[in-house]
């Protein structure tokens, strides 16, 4: 088993209370302008819980942070229906919407600007792989 999903798992284990539940929070479901949606979370702040953006965009950053930290392959990450360790209902993989991912890698410069949501996301990232 991968370091990262091992420190996943055990984040997860012992800390049973987020802040991003979605069972705790207004939903706002949205797949008209899910593209641009999804840009908009690496450009501004939202304060919406806009879907399936938010799970487009919390999985780039993901697959992204765990290639760079632990050394593995951006684009099977982005294959794996466990990188986001089964808490997002609205995740979808590489191979169920390549278009948005794609579209995503050409917009998005490497390393990720720490712009829009993008803070907020890491600081979560942090705690669930390094506050263990």
């Amino acid at each position: 088993m991968q370091e990262w999903r091992i420190r996943q798992e055990l984040y997860h284990r012992l800390n049973k209370d987020h802040d991003d539940d979605l069972n705790r929070v207004d939903i706002v479901y949205e797949e008209m302008n899910v593209e641009y949606d999804t840009i908009r979370h690496f450009e501004e702040k939202i304060d919406t819980w806009l879907y399936p953006a938010k799970s487009y965009f919390v999985a780039f950053c993901y697959a992204y942070w765990i290639s760079v930290d632990f050394n593995e392959d951006f684009w099977e990450l982005l294959r794996d229906p466990m990188l986001l360790a089964g808490n997002d209902p609205f995740f979808k993989t590489y191979d169920e919407e390549p278009a948005i991912y794609n579209l995503l890698f050409d917009s998005i410069k490497f390393p990720i600007p720490m712009e829009g949501m993008v803070p907020d996301v890491r600081k979560y990232y942090e705690k669930e792989f390094y506050d263990i």
